[in-house]
């Protein structure tokens, strides 16, 4: 029986790495054919000859076809801006919920995490209707504003603030520390692995957003880049998908090297966040 039982085990085992190398290769697929297309000629896109020649040129074309460098600057504000109000507002208010006693307070935690069930497109009719009134369209601030205060950072923080030891909390309390004190030099430094995960996701998400980008702005000067490669991608500039496929590694780029930079590193914040 034990010799079945480890057979049927170790079967299970190379079924799921099977499966998992299986779905690894269709998700490396589209990549693959995106990296072809970009780094040969276009009479190469469909046809896969090893002795192809290399080439940079669809790069250079794709590059000075459309304004990228302004979509790049666009994208990067908008990280930044989304980014740094995050940290801030869920920082704060996930010390809030972890650490002090109010009337209410877990009442609006349920609300918090209620915010999670609610997709952002759901809200996009409205969020539209508030930028119009505070005459925000077309605009970086309003591209970023709904996104500033996030349920899924002051859950994950809180839970992060939970695990900190209270000893330490009223150590610092007996130093002399004001409760933003504490904060700031007892649970953010603590919390540090946490924040790295949580801005690695929210950068990844802000940069590949397009919905309500595409709706909210219609200049260059507040354009992102997914808005920007789905404008220059129409079929109104002629489809030519080595020039395409350039301009889609040109605008992913960063994301895959920050990918392959720190993957060990975001898989180990959120293992060490330890969500309790």
């Amino acid at each position: 029986m034990n010799a079945i039982a480890y057979q049927t085990r170790g079967f299970g085992r190379g079924a799921e790495t099977a499966g998992a190398w299986l779905l690894g290769l269709l998700w490396l697929l589209p990549l693959a054919y995106a990296f072809w297309t970009a780094f040969h000629p276009g009479e190469f896109s469909t046809h896969f000859v090893p002795t192809a020649p290399l080439t940079l040129e669809n790069f250079v074309k794709a590059w000075h076809a459309a304004p990228f460098a302004r979509y790049f600057l666009n994208t990067t504000l908008l990280c930044t801006m989304v980014l740094a109000a995050q940290l801030v507002l869920c920082t704060l208010a996930a010390y809030a919920f972890a650490r002090f006693e109010f009337p209410g307070r877990n009442t609006l935690f349920a609300l918090v995490l209620v915010q999670l069930m609610i997709m952002p497109d759901v809200l996009i009719v409205e969020n539209y209707r508030t930028m119009s009134a505070l005459g925000l369209r077309d605009t970086i601030v309003a591209i970023g504003l709904p996104y500033m205060a996030s349920a899924f950072g002051i859950f994950l923080l809180r839970q992060t603030f939970k695990t900190v030891p209270k000893e330490l909390d009223e150590a610092a309390r007996v130093e002399g520390c004001n409760p933003l004190q504490i904060l700031w030099k007892v649970y953010v430094p603590l919390a540090r692995p946490v924040y790295i995960a949580y801005a690695l996701v929210s950068v990844s998400y802000h940069w590949n957003n397009f919905l309500w980008p595409l709706i909210i702005t219609n200049s260059v000067e507040s354009r992102p880049l997914t808005v920007g490669l789905q404008v220059f991608s129409s079929t109104d500039q002629g489809i030519d998908w080595s020039i395409i496929t350039a301009a889609t590694l040109l605008t992913t780029a960063p994301l895959l090297v920050a990918f392959l930079l720190f993957q060990r590193q975001f898989v180990q914040s959120f293992m060490r966040a330890g969500i309790k």
